[in-house]
Order: structure tokens, then C-alpha cells, then sequence
């Protein structure tokens, strides 16, 4: 700056001429007012030059106003760049002061693996840093930290999605304890700091991790003994802790209250025990031996004497005790049993039986009916037997139903505890009882039986259904023609001679033809319209009903006696009668209705007699004999005993014979009734040989049995097929030398199946193979054991029941073999069942 002051001095003083020294000066002190001392000598230099004139001196003015503009323009210009210098060089340092300081945080931040994920406000993109092998390989991408699913479980995921999210929309902060795929333990922490949401992620180990679990125990611990507080506090009974040394350390409201006190403190100090002096050493001497105690004591509450289940047990070095009010359950219990002992009165005036069975299926109530029904020992059912003791005793003194395989019938009859619904079955007895067996399963467990006697209801039933197929027998077998309409007016019943006589046919008749299409194919016979509307109006009358004769002349010359009858069910009958040689088919028509009466009134008396006459006395008999075998009746002789074996083992097959008897008659009357179902061959094989094995082991008969392995099952009674098959065995062992063989085997053609039974007894002479089928046809000669001859009648009518047939094939002194031929057609046999 100095060089140029000097440039200017030596130019003015060149044009001193031009200046004046009081213009000169004024000019430079405007325009140089912080000019050094060298501007203020150039002033001085400028003032002796008094001798210029004005005009230069105003020129020189301008000049120097222009150069003073330029001096103080690169003055201010000199001044801006030495401050730039010094800012510039000031900010240099204070950035690497920064720099020094984040690298220092960097490294502390950064001193522990870590994962620092931040999300500016208002961007999604988030900026991640750290180490990402905590949660993934080293060559994975840094975003694929954000997709959590990739290295934590789904649960694990899911809530740090939801706390990430929180932490963005609210900067709700977080921190979470976290364990990935590969068992790793983290620990997340979310915070908002300066309008960012920060996430750091880090690796839990050593102590840090057990101070976590150790906080997270205590957090739980914390909060589930605030909760039990809390519980013990609202509880209504009374709940108390007592140390090693028996004193109470803690007691909830409801024990303060109990026991009077004013508060916890006041129980403590004054000793305040729930229990009396006898109960408590119960207690302690229980918890002493047992580490628990359970009782139901008296304890006496504000005045009032209630009952208590008491429960105490050993906790730590002390015990804790709880006391539940049971006043009105003791109250309820008593109640019941004073309601069960009424009930026991009432059902012990019943007829009908009852035994109830718990779900452990032992006897918890019975009643009088029910053990003289079954004849049982009150000791016995008073010691709570099981339901299968109670059959099994049942079983062996032959009072329950005859089973060829007892075991599966009582499998099937337990399955009334698992069941839901009542069932209904009916049992046939060998003393010729029926029983009504009511199955009710209780909603607490266990099966109510509900027994009753329908011997005489079955055979009224068995009466009365005899007596409809006698009456359609004998409907059929008129001469008489005989045609019922329903009110309907259309045609329910006719009988073949109404056909015949009408010309009619029998299947027109069976679709059920109004009484007028009957009289316009009447009319080619008679067509006399009074007659016929007489009819028609009868038939559909309402009112005055009442039976009207009629006598038809018909075209053909014959003579018809003829009746309407209305029924008391809205029905009419038509009776017509051929009375063209009235005498002569009036008196057959008589004789032959009174044989037909005759032989129904047999029928019925001898199902009568067997049924009633006969098991009644019988009955009676066995009775008897079960009471002198009985040993509380008084000892007997060796020859009592042998002779009192000899009624016993008379009567039971006196009772079979019976049995036998029923069923040929039931068969014989029409009224049997196949189950068809599913047979397995080979099942019901198997459970025909086991009603013969102890046969088979008194007179050592081995049993062959061959069975195709394509034989599967066909459609028939199940039971009489095991029936028929047990019949055929019990005969060939009969009549089977001992040490020899007895075979079965069944095979399938191509429409029935077919079961053959041999043996190697004496064989059937040819004279009496026609007989061995018949009623009471017994050939004793080459057989242990006698029967009444009824086996194979029944074999015969079981099987031809089912539409098959039976064959005997035997040569005297070399065996006999039985071969029955059980259709397989469904058709078929629908048509043997009915």
C-alpha cells in the first residue's frame, strides 16, 4: 500500500500548477478518511501549492475522487480475502476436529458387533450399517436385514414388524429380546432421536444376556406374585402362610375377617388361629408326614358353626393353607343321600327291575324286584359285584338267553356305557321267560337296566298274530268269495275264490280297484243296477251301516248268496256264496269250515299247553331243585344229591326239548321272522364249534375243518345259521366214536353256499333216511347221548326258511354226511322271509 501512496505523491507534485492547497485537502480528506500517515504527508505536499487556479484545481479533484474510489475498492478486496484466508483455514481445523471426534465415536459405537438401522422422517428408505452377519451370511445384502422373516421365527418377526411400525407412525420406543432361526439371542432397541427412528440390534452374550433373562425373570416372577396377591386378596376364603416356626406370616382379607381381627398385623401380634388346638396338630402332624393336609372340619365363623374342606400344604421352609366354605355342599350331600334312600324306598315297590351300575361298571343300587327277578344272594349284590360277575353268575345258573358266542353277546351288551341313546331288547330265558330290557346310560357315567316280565303280553302277541295267519289261511282255502273295501271305496282284501267266482283278475285286483271299476267288470256276470248301487252306497256310506243281504240271479244260470258287511275300522266286506245245490255245498261248506276250526283250535291249545302247562310245572320243578341244591337248606344224602342231579339235568333238557318244540311250532304256524343280515362263514363256524368243544373233549372227537378261501359271507339269520350249523356238529359228535373225526367245510357255487358235515358213526340205514328229518324222530342206537329228535327238524326248517335245502347222504357202517345248500340270492331271500 505504501508503493502506491508513493506513485500518487510524485504525481501530484507534477501538477502542483492545477491544485490549491484548501481545495486539495478537503478533496483528500473526503476521499482518503482512513488513509495511513502517508496520506496525511500527501495532504501536506498537496497544500503548498497555493498558486493553481480553481478550474484545474477542480479537474484535479475528479481525478483523485476516481482514484480514491479505486484505492478503497481494492482495499475492502484485500480485507474480504485475508478474512476469507483465516475463516477458511478455521473451518479446515474444525472439520478435522469433527472428523477426529466421529471417527472416535465410530469406533466406540462400533467396538461391539451391531446392526444400526435409521429411517429419516418422512422417507422410507432405510440406511443400515453395522455388522450383518449378526442375523445373515457375510455376502448377503444389507436390506435383507429389514425382511425379518428371513432370520427370525414367524412370532419373533411378526412383533418387531409391529414395534418398527409403532416406532415410525408414533415414535413409540421399544426393546426386545429376540432369538433367531439359528439360535443367536438379540437384543433390539428403537428409539426416535433428532426426527429419525433409529433400530440398534445386538448380539446378547455372558453377563449382558443373564442380566436379561435374569430381568425378564424377575419381571414374570413380579407380576405372577402380583397376581396371586391379588387373587389371595379378592378370594372369599380365608388363605393363610406360616413360617418354619408356625407363625403366620401372611393371611388375606377373607382370614382376617374370619378370625376377627382388625387387620394382618393384628392376627399376627394376637395369635389368631382358624382351627382349634385339635385341628391344628392334625394339621401339623399331617403336614409333618405328608407334606399336605386335607380334612373337612367344623369351624365356627362370626358366631356361626359351617363346614370347611381345610387343605394345607408345605411350601419352602413353611406351609401355606386355604379353608373353601362346604357348609351347603355337606348340606346338598346329606340332602342326596336322604333322596337317594327315598328313592330306594319307591323303587323297592316297583314290579318291574332295577339295577344302576357306575362308570366303573360295579352295582351302586338295586332293588327288590330286580333280585328276585334273577333269584340273586342279597350278600352278594350288596358287595357292589361288576356288571360281567353279575352275568357271569347268571350265565352259570342258566338264567340268561342261550348264546353261542357269550362272550361277544356281552361285549355288545357293554356297549351301552360308551352309547348315548336308551336301547330296547328283548330276552328269551331258558325257564321260558320273556324280559323287556330297557339299556339307559346315565348323563354321570355308568348304565341304568330296567327289567320286566312280557312273557304273558309276547304270547297274547303270538296268540293273536297266529290267529291273523289262521284267519288269511282260512280266507284263502274258502269257496266262499270274500272281498273287503276299504272307505275309501277301493279294494283291500279278497281272497282267490272271489276271483274265481267273479272272473276277475287277480292281478287287477291286487292294484286295489275302486268298488265301481269292480262293478264294470261284474256286469258280463250281473248288471242289475239296484243291485249295484244297493253295493256302491254300502260300501261308501257314512251313516246307517249295517249288514244287508243279497241274493244274485247271474246271467250264467248260477245262484248267489251274498252279505255286505260294514267292519267297526270303515270297512265293508262282500261275501258271496255259491248256493246253486244249496244243500249239498252248504253242508261241505260246514263240515270243512268246522275241520279248519277244529284244526286252528289244536294249534292253539297245543301252543297253549307247551307254553304254559307245561313250563309252568316245569318251571316249578327246577325252582325246587336250584333250592334243595342250595346249601342253606340243609345237607344232603350222597343218593339225595345223585337223584337231585339226575331232576336237574332231566328238567334242562326237558327245557331245551320245549324250547325245540316253540320253535318248530313258531316255524310251523308261519310266524317266524328271519334277521337277515351279513353272515360270515367262517365266523359262524367258529362259533357253532364252540358250543360242542366240551364235547369234543369228553369223547376226545377232533373237529376238521375246511374252509374255501373265497367262501366270504352271504345274506341270512346270522343266529340260525349258527343254529343250524351247532345242531349239525352236536349230532355227528353224537353219533361219532371217541378218538375219531368230525368234519366241516364250506365252500360257495355259483348261487348258494354249501355246508357239509361228516362223521364216521354207524351211518343211517335207507329206511330211515326219509324219517331222520321228522318230528320227534330219534334213532339212539350208535349214540352217546339220547335226544328227543327235534336237531334236524329244526336244521330242516331253518334252512328251507332261508330257501335252501337240506340232503342226507349215509352208508350203514361208514359214516354219515349232511349238506345244506344256503341260497346266496338277495331276491330269493326276501321271498323265504316273508
Amino acid at each position: 500500500m505504501s508503493g502506491v501512496i508513493v506513485s500518487m505523491r510524485r504525481t501530484l507534485l507534477s501538477c502542483t500548477s492545477l491544485v490549491r492547497n484548501g481545495l486539495l485537502g478537503g478533496a483528500l480528506a473526503a476521499l482518503l478518511p482512513a488513509a495511513p500517515a502517508e496520506a496525511a504527508d500527501l495532504i501536506d505536499t498537496l497544500s503548498i501549492m497555493l498558486d493553481f487556479n480553481r478550474q484545474e484545481l477542480a479537474v484535479l479533484a475528479t481525478a483523485l475522487a476516481l482514484l480514491g474510489f479505486s484505492v478503497m475498492a481494492a482495499i475492502l478486496l484485500m480485507r474480504t480475502r485475508v478474512r476469507t484466508a483465516k475463516n477458511e483455514a478455521r473451518l479446515r481445523a474444525r472439520i478435522g476436529e469433527l472428523q477426529l471426534q466421529a471417527d472416535r465415536f465410530g469406533a466406540l459405537l462400533f467396538a461391539e458387533p451391531q446392526i444400526l438401522i435409521s429411517w429419516p422422517a418422512g422417507d422410507n428408505r432405510a440406511q443400515i450399517s453395522g455388522d450383518v452377519s449378526l442375523v445373515l451370511p457375510r455376502d448377503s445384502s444389507p436390506q435383507r436385514v429389514l425382511a425379518f422373516g428371513t432370520w427370525l421365527p414367524p412370532e419373533p418377526a411378526l412383533q418387531m414388524d409391529h414395534a418398527v411400525d409403532a416406532l415410525r407412525d408414533r415414535g413409540d420406543g421399544f426393546q426386545l429380546t429376540l432369538t433367531t432361526a439359528h439360535g443367536h439371542t438379540l437384543e433390539a432397541i428403537g428409539r426416535a432421536i433428532g426426527g429419525q427412528a433409529i433400530v440398534r440390534i445386538r448380539e446378547l452374550s455372558g453377563l449382558r444376556r443373564d442380566l436379561a433373562e435374569t430381568n425378564l425373570r424377575y419381571n414374570a416372577l413380579s407380576d405372577e406374585t402380583e397376581m396371586l396377591r391379588g387373587f389371595a386378596a379378592n378370594a372369599p376364603w380365608p388363605i393363610w402362610a406360616k413360617g418354619e416356626n408356625g407363625a403366620l406370616t401372611y393371611a388375606n382379607p377373607a382370614y382376617v375377617r374370619a378370625t376377627e381381627a382388625n387387620n394382618v398385623t393384628d392376627a399376627q401380634e394376637r395369635k389368631l388361629e382358624l382351627l382349634d388346638s385339635a385341628d391344628r396338630t392334625a394339621m401339623e402332624r399331617g403336614l409333618k408326614d405328608a407334606a399336605n393336609f386335607n380334612a373337612r372340619l367344623p369351624i365356627v365363623v362370626r358366631g356361626e358353626r359351617r363346614i370347611y374342606d381345610v387343605r394345607a400344604v408345605n411350601v419352602g421352609s413353611g406351609s401355606v393353607g386355604v379353608a373353601i366354605d362346604a357348609s351347603e355342599a355337606d348340606a346338598l350331600s346329606s340332602a342326596l343321600v336322604r333322596m337317594a334312600e327315598a328313592h330306594r324306598r319307591t323303587l323297592d315297590q316297583l314290579s318291574s327291575g332295577v339295577a344302576v351300575f357306575d362308570g366303573q361298571r360295579r352295582l351302586a343300587f338295586y332293588n327288590d324286584s330286580y333280585r328276585r327277578l334273577w333269584d340273586l344272594d342279597r350278600t352278594f349284590l350288596d358287595a357292589n359285584p361288576d356288571d360281567s360277575s353279575v352275568l357271569d353268575q347268571l350265565r352259570a345258573a342258566r338264567k340268561l338267553p342261550e348264546q353261542p358266542d357269550f362272550r361277544a353277546w356281552k361285549s355288545k351288551l357293554h356297549e351301552a356305557y360308551r352309547a348315548v341313546e336308551t336301547t330296547k331288547d328283548t330276552w328269551y330265558l331258558p325257564d321260558g321267560r320273556a324280559l323287556s330290557v330297557v339299556t339307559t346310560p346315565n348323563p354321570e357315567g355308568g348304565v341304568t337296566y330296567l327289567f320286566d316280565d312280557v312273557t304273558e303280553s309276547l304270547e297274547l302277541a303270538r296268540r293273536f298274530d297266529g290267529m291273523i295267519r289262521v284267519q288269511r289261511e282260512t280266507l284263502d282255502s274258502l269257496a266262499e268269495g270274500v272281498a273287503v273295501f276299504g272307505s275309501n271305496g277301493k279294494a283291500q282284501l279278497f281272497n282267490p275264490a272271489f276271483v274265481r267266482m267273479w272272473k276277475l283278475s287277480s292281478d287287477a285286483m291286487r292294484d286295489e280297484p275302486h268298488i265301481q271299476t269292480v262293478e264294470g267288470w261284474c256286469h258280463q256276470l250281473f248288471d242289475d243296477p239296484a243291485v249295484w248301487r244297493q253295493i256302491r252306497e254300502a260300501v261308501t256310506s257314512i251313516e246307517s251301516r249295517a249288514d244287508v243281504p243279497l241274493k244274485l240271479e247271474r246271467k250264467d244260470g248260477s245262484v248267489l248268496d251274498g252279505m255286505i258287511r260294514p267292519l267297526h275300522d270303515g270297512a265293508t266286506m262282500l261275501t258271496f256264496q255259491d248256493i246253486t245245490d244249496t244243500e249239498n255245498v252248504e253242508r261241505a261248506l260246514r263240515e270243512r269250515n268246522e275241520a279248519l276250526e277244529a284244526a286252528d283250535q289244536m294249534k292253539v291249545d297245543f301252543v297253549h299247553h307247551v307254553s304254559y302247562e307245561l313250563r309252568s310245572p316245569l318251571t316249578t320243578i327246577i325252582g325246587f331243585a336250584h333250592f334243595l341244591s342250595d346249601p342253606s337248606t340243609g345237607p344232603l344224602t350222597p343218593k339225595q344229591a345223585e337223584y337231585l342231579d339226575y331232576v336237574t339235568k332231566s328238567t334242562n333238557a326237558l327245557l331245551a326239548l320245549t324250547n325245540n318244540i316253540l320253535d318248530l311250532a313258531t316255524i310251523d304256524a308261519g310266524a317266524m321272522k328271519l334277521e337277515l343280515g351279513p353272515v360270515d362263514v367262517s365266523k359262524a363256524i367258529e362259533l357253532a364249534a364252540e358250543g360242542i368243544q366240551d364235547r369234543l373233549a369228553t369223547d376226545r372227537i377232533r373237529l376238521k375243518v375246511e374252509i374255501a378261501p373265497d367262501i366270504g359271507s352271504f345274506s341270512g339269520d346270522e343266529k340260525r345259521v349258527v343254529q343250524v350249523l351247532y345242531n349239525l356238529l352236536a349230532n355227528a359228535v353224537g353219533f361219532s366214536p371217541q378218538d375219531s373225526t368230525v368234519g366241516i367245510s364250506a365252500r360257495r357255487t355259483e348261487r348258494s353256499v354249501v355246508f357239509t358235515v361228516t362223521d364216521s358213526g354207524p351211518g343211517i340205514p335207507a329206511d330211515m333216511k326219509d324219517k331222520v328229518f321228522n318230528w320227534f324222530e330219534s334213532r339212539s342206537q350208535g349214540s352217546r347221548h339220547r335226544g328227543a329228535g327235534l336237531g334236524l327238524s329244526l336244521v330242516r326248517s331253518f334252512v328251507e326258511l332261508h330257501g335252501g335245502n337240506v340232503r342226507v347222504d349215509s352208508i350203514v357202517g361208514r359214516g354219515t354226511v349232511v349238506i345244506c345248500d344256503f341260497p346266496t340270492d338277495q331276491a330269493a331271500h326276501r321271498d323265504a322271509a316273508e
